[in-house]
């Protein structure tokens, strides 16, 4: 009766874990550059986590700070954990004028840091960074060959992989004044959690009706 037990228990967590990934998707519906996750399978077919990298609506702002790609492609920041990847393009300056993302971390350029100072701040469709009618920076764009090992840090924040060096997107597509949303899909992901609670219940019905029958067991064979 043991084994028996095994599916149904393993199928729950399985549930639990969708339905906790689930959460963390409906928690950041608003959050600019966040990419949802998505199960995968390997040659085996164990599942894996992945990232779906799929694009998020475009939203104007208005803000000159405000950058959005528009195709593949990640803006490089530097953080106190080493360099990472973003499609969150909320940038601000800080009290040094150095353009920074929403938690302070420096926006990387071609030439490294980019310190903005001026007034008339345009910032064009391959990413370069006029100030006054001059010349400042570019913003370093860039994919990799094998973008689904990137793991995800927070902040919509990403790694990249390991074995993979970071390509430099040479023909970036920039929207200033406009952010990317998220890739999330609210409807999606509420009909998603109905299904998982159902088949999670059912589950559990079955866990509860083999607990059952292992109890008439125990008790038919505890009166011979």
């Amino acid at each position: 009766m043991i084994l028996q037990f095994t599916n149904p228990v393993q199928g729950g967590l399985r549930q639990e874990r969708k339905l906790e990934m689930i959460a963390n998707h409906l928690a950041n519906v608003d959050t600019s550059g966040f990419k949802s996750d998505m199960v995968t399978f390997d040659q085996l077919l164990r599942s894996e986590m992945g990232i779906d990298f799929s694009p998020g609506p475009l939203k104007t702002t208005g803000n000159a700070l405000d950058v959005a790609l528009d195709g593949d492609g990640f803006f490089k920041v530097r953080t106190a954990r080493g360099e990472r990847y973003t499609r969150n393009g909320n940038f601000t300056l800080n009290a040094e004028n150095l353009l920074v993302t929403a938690t302070g971390s420096p926006v990387m350029g071609e030439g490294g840091e980019i310190t903005i100072e001026g007034r008339d701040i345009q910032i064009n469709r391959e990413g370069e960074i006029v100030v006054d009618g001059a010349l400042v920076d570019k913003l370093a764009v860039v994919n990799f060959e094998s973008r689904q090992k990137m793991a995800k840090d927070g902040d919509s924040l990403f790694v990249g992989p390991t074995d993979s060096p970071e390509i430099s997107v040479e023909t970036p597509v920039v929207h200033q004044g406009a952010l990317e949303g998220s890739n999330v899909e609210a409807v999606v992901e509420m009909t998603r959690m109905i299904e998982v609670m159902r088949t999670y219940e059912a589950l559990q019905k079955m866990i509860q009706a083999y607990d059952e029958t292992d109890g008439r067991i125990i008790s038919e064979v505890g009166k011979e």
